[in-house]
């Protein structure tokens, strides 16, 4: 069987999307092919000898102590990883199983029973080049797609992605305030004005533990 670079694997509450407050199983796999400026998680962007390397088996193993049928394969960058396996036997073993994945990397090989939450880069990322939108052809109304927000320039350059890709049909969208840099309150206003139908999301996790606290 193959092996998987594991940063960690951890029993939390979500604290995002559609399903923010449900306890879900996180896999997060280590090493990442993008370097946002807003990065949370710094410690699984590059393959280290501090990552287990663990096999399907090994991993599911793990996932079933903690008797929870929600798991997560997030990042760093699952997609950078061979995750198809994984996500199939999990499936096959009744396991809701959502894919958190940056938006770069091509999801049409990803299992279709999987649930893909898909970030779409702004420019305040530093990433916004890379934004592989051909993805939205792959989506359907299961998936996320996800913006997070600093600034009136990211929301607009965001509602310029939903209106020209007619996403709001295709797939649920999310956007969220970069954490200590836009203020709910604003990005709600502007959501409010848009009159679209997009959720707002908060990072749960970060106010009901401290925002750096890793293991949640």
């Amino acid at each position: 069987m193959a092996k998987l670079n594991i940063s960690e694997i951890l029993f939390s509450i979500q604290g995002e999307g559609s399903r923010a407050g449900l306890p879900c199983v996180f896999v997060r796999l280590q090493g990442c092919n993008l370097d946002c400026t807003w990065c949370d998680t710094i410690y699984a962007k590059k393959l280290d000898i501090k990552s287990r390397l663990m096999t399907e088996d090994e991993i599911i193993s793990e996932i079933e102590k903690f008797k929870c049928k929600f798991v997560q394969l997030t990042g760093g960058e699952p997609l950078e990883h061979d995750i198809n396996c994984l996500t199939g036997l999990l499936i096959d073993k009744d396991y809701t199983v959502t894919i958190e994945t940056n938006g770069s990397k091509d999801i049409s090989k990803a299992d279709r029973r999987a649930i893909k939450i898909m970030d779409i880069k702004c420019p305040s990322s530093g990433m916004s080049e890379y934004n592989l939108f051909q993805n939205f052809d792959y989506l359907t109304n299961n998936d996320e797609i996800k913006f997070v927000i600093a600034g009136k320039n990211d929301f607009d350059y965001a509602l310029n992605i939903v209106y020209g890709y007619n996403l709001i049909p295709k797939a649920q969208i999310l956007f969220s305030p970069a954490f200590n840099i836009l203020k709910p309150e604003e990005l709600a206003a502007w959501i409010l004005e848009s009159g679209l139908n997009i959720r707002l999301q908060l990072q749960l996790h970060k106010f009901i533990w401290h925002p750096n606290k890793r293991g949640v």
